[in-house]
């Protein structure tokens, strides 16, 4: 069994991290050279078929992430396990009726936006693994938690790139029983150096 932070840092993306990332003050971690603006494919998928390595013993229906930064692996996660992929919108379309609908703090931006995602697509009694690139305070994981139980769906577990340890949403997470797997842990990003397990 993984231990409580699951098997730490996974090795290419921890060496870019240290390569590529920048730090800036206030703890953000800038990483857009090579996940969420400018994206390595080969680290994209090397770190997908690491997920689903990860999560080979759950059964698992559906993929699910958060506009936009979780798009990309997601859909290769998604793709790789052959099960479609869903993304909950920030904005809510003019075309979508008979929608979930929940509320999501975002430090980043400091304010409060609805999220939402189709009931057609998610549906009562799915597996459904959520991905996303960052884990800090985990409010946009507790908003798919909400979407989740609101469609009686099941989560079966939550991936994301980077998890800022040092940060409280990954204790919460799985006090809360939930599994989380993140390839790279950043214990520190004091004094803009990043520290990772």
């Amino acid at each position: 069994m993984a231990s409580a932070y699951g098997e730490g840092s996974f090795p290419l993306l921890k060496e870019r991290i240290l390569k590529d990332g920048i730090c800036l003050k206030g703890g953000v971690l800038k990483v857009d050279s090579f996940i969420n603006h400018q994206i390595d494919p080969s680290l994209l998928k090397a770190m997908s078929v690491e997920f689903v390595r990860r999560f080979a013993d759950v059964e698992i229906d559906k993929v699910l992430t958060i506009e936009s930064s979780g798009i990309a692996p997601a859909v290769v996660v998604g793709m790789l396990l052959d099960v479609p992929v869903v993304f909950a919108k920030k904005k809510k379309p003019s075309t979508m009726d008979n929608m979930l609908v929940t509320s999501v703090y975002s430090f980043t931006k400091n304010t409060t936006y609805d999220v939402c995602v189709s009931r057609d697509f998610l549906r009562p009694g799915e597996k459904v693994l959520f991905i996303d690139d960052f884990l800090a305070n985990g409010n946009a994981a507790k908003g798919m938690i909400d979407l989740l139980n609101q469609a009686g769906s099941t989560l079966v577990g939550m991936g994301f790139l980077i998890e800022k340890s040092f940060q409280e949403g990954g204790a919460y997470l799985r006090q809360s029983g939930v599994r989380v797997e993140s390839l790279a842990l950043i214990d520190s990003l004091d004094n803009c150096s990043i520290t990772i397990r």
